[in-house]
């Protein structure tokens, strides 16, 4: 492969592993062998665009469609299995499900199931890390449908007021649960919100991890020389229903067939394609490695026990 060490190959790898880990999910809730999920197919750009941009002290907060986020940030897809289906050997002992896990190691303070959760949560841990002169900043990913919550701009007026080290990202997937963003969404751009409490907003291509990590970078360095926050919109679409199973017969038949043909693995694969840095064999390759290690991940997590009953009510504080 040419140059199969480049960092474009890097981010192919990482988005096609996210890719392969939630299709093997949804296999597994077929299958019976888990609860259902919210996959984040089809946003594996924003992911890795936007975790490529953080560095060892920044920490993120995220939502019910977080596992290509802790995939991207360096999650162990055997312990996120065991996570999913219950096992003892997961993230947070098998109690957490897909909606809710935490990685403490990796920075991740914060899965939430709650529209907008996540969006409460951010200000108090920017919060901390200023009163106690810690560095990084903190990551906040959310969906248009947070977007429409009071709490969004809440958030946003208290981290502007308090001058709190908070990246927004907003990864605006064109839907909301079963609603269109059109039919709730007054306003074209979510970034447009921004300037209201004086801060900078930017709408990017949420497919083109390129442009997601570029706009993600910049942000991250303005942050930090300012201690602003600043809030980033990507666009992007979720080409799997809002959760599993979802046969999205509400969907425009069109609309899909728009956003399929401008699925980010693809798009990337071509931009490596056109600089001779990726052959169709070296694509397969990285599909099957993928593919592999997946495999591998989820036979570890079948055959990890369950936590204990004596352990039901360890790690509950209210």
């Amino acid at each position: 492969m040419v140059g199969v060490g480049s960092d474009l190959v890097s981010k192919l790898e990482r988005m096609v592993l996210i890719r392969a880990y939630e299709e093997r999910l949804v296999a597994l809730q077929q299958a019976g062998a888990c609860a259902g999920t919210c996959t984040s197919v089809g946003q594996e750009a924003t992911a890795v665009g936007v975790v490529s941009a953080l560095g060892p002290d920044d920490l993120m907060l995220t939502n019910h469609r977080s596992a290509g986020h802790l995939l991207a940030r360096g999650a162990d897809p055997s312990r996120m299995f065991a996570e999913v289906m219950g096992r003892s050997t997961g993230y947070c002992q098998g109690k957490s499900g897909s909606l809710h896990i935490s990685v403490k190691e990796l920075g991740v303070i914060l899965t939430s199931t709650i529209v907008g959760g996540e969006l409460s949560m951010v200000t108090g841990v920017a919060l901390s890390k200023s009163m106690l002169g810690e560095r990084g900043i903190v990551a906040c990913f959310f969906g248009d449908g947070a977007a429409c919550e009071g709490i969004f701009h809440e958030s946003l007026n208290l981290a502007a007021l308090w001058r709190l080290p908070i990246l927004y990202v907003c990864e605006n997937n064109q839907w909301q649960a079963f609603v269109h963003r059109r039919e709730a969404l007054a306003a074209e751009s979510v970034a447009a919100h921004a300037a209201a409490f004086g801060i900078e907003g930017r709408t990017v291509d949420g497919n083109d991890v390129m442009a997601v990590e570029t706009a993600a970078r910049a942000a991250v360095e303005t942050i930090r020389a300012t201690g602003k926050p600043m809030l980033l919109e990507l666009a992007t679409y979720r080409l799997r229903g809002h959760y599993e199973p979802d046969d999205q017969s509400y969907v425009d038949a069109a609309e899909l067939a728009h956003w399929q043909a401008r699925d980010p693995i693809l798009l990337l694969k071509q931009r490596l394609r056109d600089v001779g840095q990726l052959e169709e064999r070296d694509f397969d390759a990285i599909h099957r490695s993928a593919r592999e290690r997946i495999e591998r991940a989820a036979q570890f997590a079948a055959d990890s026990p369950f936590p204990a009953a004596a352990e039901l009510l360890t790690d509950v504080y209210a």
